[in-house]
């Protein structure tokens, strides 16, 4: 490791050291403090990596995070425009290449506007202060008599004002403020409201720029064939057939890169076109050593996980004393449930392309984390990172998936042996038969109940923990997975134990949309649905009642759990659905409630089940997520969500028969289509809190939410997941 350079303080004021999230900001500015001195032309003023004003007033915001339909462009650069008061017309979005100097782009968690809400704030509130300065100084007034408003400074003693554009040299060179004043709520004129997505249009035209739209002189296709058995080895190939095809190459073996985010390996082939390196593939006969994975049988697995959790197991914590609440309980509930593997399958399949040349390497690529993407490429190859380049395409979808960059990898190691411009091609049978799976899971949840309240709460899971992806041979969860809906479970239970058992890895286990949220959050919502009819209580006020008094959980971050929160979506989602009223014969009404990424969720679901058909009618839900950015955003977020967890709660099971899994395209991983969408009605609770996660905490309701109104409906609990397995959806 080199030795770390000495750091002056003008130097870390200048590069912006913002705390927030973790974000080191590396500015554009000379050792003197000012912001034009290194700009290749003087007449733009590039005060921070984010900001860039021309002098005609065009406004180009660089956006950090990858843009995947969640329209994160859209709000992290209103951020930044809005603390500038500049005219959203006039704004131009630039995406950040993958480089450590934008902070942390990794893109998933439920962590954007979470992370960098402040520094974009910090970032537009420090162009505006030099805007400012720059005008002032023109006037010779002191800033404190300047204003701005709509891409102008303005003085508040007279009418006159300077468009931005006339500033934008000036302002280059005026002194950057160490702490710009930041606006109050009040102040807002993006924020908070429902601002078009300035990628809709390009998106509804078809002209944004994808993975697979990437074209570069020169370049080749490669579709690869992977052991179907997870980290089997190529033994042998026949190309015999594959090299009749026309436009075929050649084939090429690529080798595993044994890391969490290494290529499984395989045989690549090689052509002038995509159909054809495809159909070259049907043709290639392969021989594999499947390995140790061989064996795995999720319906067997399954059976090992629900042994397992249905006795004493690791304890993770331990509150009170449940044996004695067991003892003296006047009656004893107990459950497991089991949900399966899932997969992300985001319209857009895994590509990329990749340029590897003598000392460097340029990629393009759908990722979701563009600075692990250049680490790993400048190890694989043992290059300098900065001879890395990754340029981030749109996201047709990723849910986490293009959170791994292997198939970028794949892309970059048959560039180097091809020595071309090298676009790695993955089919929909590759995303879903290679992917990083969520994991399956047993739970089993035992409570007693003592004059009609919760008096001890028992909880076991068992699942392949995705620390394995990382360290293989772990057979434990991780505390970060637990605080996913289990141990943080937000009930004022005096005797609790939490417990986790055994759960070996048999294929490449990932995040996907929720992560634990979705088995924890379906088990303890179904469950305390299942004590209240227990307790012979409506379903809504007893878990008001187990939510119990106000309080704040003590948290090692900014972030507490408040209960008074959790209560209040809670009961506005049951106030929007006319909880209690009557319903048609065959019609039910389920709750669920659930604290994830920070933000507090809750939903109401109708449903009907008629000759043995399930339908969801209408979801409410309500959620308080602190300071919205853009309503419009979070309004499709939370919609998407409800679409999301319908289908998996419908369809989503990912099975393995000797180790190879079973499902391959949508027909059988299927997705809820637009006839099976019911009414979504969302409400966003009006906040001034620090902001929260939004792209997740919209799905883990979802699925106890209709299992519990199936419930209502019919007096049939389904513990299990998918539905279709029970026959009530086709």
């Amino acid at each position: 490791m080199k030795g770390l350079p000495v750091i002056s303080r003008r130097y870390f004021i200048r590069n912006v050291s913002l705390f927030s999230g973790g974000l080191v900001l590396a500015c554009d500015m000379s050792e003197s403090g000012k912001a034009g001195e290194n700009n290749a032309d003087n007449t733009v003023f590039k005060p921070n990596l984010f900001v860039e004003l021309h002098p005609n007033g065009q406004l180009i915001l660089t956006a950090s995070r990858s843009e995947m339909g969640q329209g994160v462009r859209t709000s992290l650069t209103s951020v930044i425009a809005d603390e500038m008061n500049a005219d959203w017309s006039r704004v131009m979005i630039k995406q950040a290449p993958g480089d450590d100097a934008y902070g942390n782009q990794n893109t998933d968690g439920s962590r954007s506007i979470r992370t960098i809400y402040e520094p974009m704030r910090k970032m537009g509130a420090m162009a505006k202060a030099m805007l400012i300065a720059a005008a002032a100084k023109r006037w010779n007034i002191s800033v404190d008599l300047c204003g701005t408003e709509m891409h102008h400074v303005v003085r508040k003693d007279s009418s006159e004002k300077i468009f931005y554009g006339d500033l934008a040299i000036e302002a280059a060179s005026m002194p950057v403020p160490e702490n710009p004043k930041l606006k109050s709520p009040d102040e807002f004129i993006y924020i908070g409201k429902g601002l078009k997505g300035v990628d809709a249009s390009d998106f509804v035209h078809g002209v944004s720029k994808y993975g697979l739209d990437i074209k570069i002189e020169g370049m080749v296709y490669a579709c690869i064939q992977r052991c179907p058995v997870t980290f089997g080895t190529l033994t042998s190939y026949d190309d015999s057939e594959t090299l009749k095809i026309p436009g075929v190459l050649s084939v090429k073996k690529i080798d595993r890169i044994e890391k969490p985010f290494g290529a499984l390996g395989g045989a690549a082939v090689i052509a002038n076109n995509s159909w054809a390196a495809i159909e070259g593939r049907k043709a290639l006969k392969t021989i594999w050593e499947n390995g140790e994975n061989e064996g795995y049988s999720t319906s067997d697995y399954m059976k090992s996980l629900t042994v397992n959790v249905q006795k004493k197991a690791k304890l993770i914590k331990e509150e009170g004393n449940v044996s004695d609440a067991f003892k003296e309980a006047d009656q004893i509930v107990e459950a497991t449930y089991e949900l399966p593997h899932l997969v992300h399958a985001p319209m857009e399949v895994p590509n990329a392309t990749a340029q590897v040349l003598e000392d460097s390497c340029e990629v393009w690529a759908p990722v979701q984390a563009p600075q692990v993407t250049r680490q790993e490429i400048s190890d694989f190859l043992g290059i300098d990172l900065e001879k890395v380049t990754v340029h981030v395409t749109f996201l047709g979808g990723g849910f986490g998936r293009k959170s791994k960059p292997d198939f970028v990898l794949e892309a970059v190691a048959l560039s180097q042996l091809t020595g071309r411009p090298t676009q790695v091609i993955w089919t929909r049978e590759d995303d879903i038969q290679h992917s990083y799976y969520h994991a399956i899971s047993s739970q089993h949840l035992k409570s007693s109940l003592k004059n009609g309240s919760v008096s001890g709460w028992l909880h076991r899971s068992a699942y392949p923990s995705i620390t394995s992806t990382f360290m293989p041979g772990v057979i434990h969860g991780a505390g970060f997975e637990f605080q996913q809906g289990m141990t943080n479970m937000p009930y004022e239970i005096k005797n609790t134990r939490f417990e986790n058992g055994e759960a070996p890895a048999h294929v490449r286990i990932g995040w996907l949309r929720s992560v634990y949220n979705i088995i924890h959050g379906f088990s303890v919502n179904v469950f305390a649905d299942e004590l209240a009819i227990a307790a012979g209580k409506d379903p809504l006020e007893f878990r008001l009642a187990m939510i119990g008094s106000d309080r704040i959980y003590p948290s090692d971050n900014e972030y507490k759990l408040d209960t008074s929160k959790l209560k209040n979506v809670l009961k506005k989602a049951a106030k929007n659905a006319n909880w209690g009223r009557n319903l048609p014969e065959g019609h039910g009404l389920g709750l669920a409630v659930h604290y994830s990424f920070y933000t507090y969720v809750a939903s109401v679901v109708e449903v009907s089940v008629i000759e043995g058909q399930l339908k969801v009618h209408e979801i409410h839900t309500v959620v308080d997520c602190g300071t919205v950015v853009n309503r419009d955003t979070v309004m499709a977020q939370m919609e998407g969500a409800a679409i999301f967890g319908m289908s998996l709660t419908f369809y989503g099971d990912i099975t393995v028969e000797k180790g190879i899994v079973q499902q391959s395209n949508y027909h059988d991983y299927q997705m809820v289509r637009i006839h099976q969408t019911p009414k979504i009605h969302i409400e966003i609770i009006e906040s001034q809190d620090i902001p929260t996660g939004i792209g997740e905490p919209g799905v883990p309701v979802i699925a106890p939410a209709i299992v519990n109104a199936i419930f209502n409906a019919t007096g049939k609990r389904y513990r299990n997941l998918p539905l279709k397995a029970f026959g009530l959806v086709k």
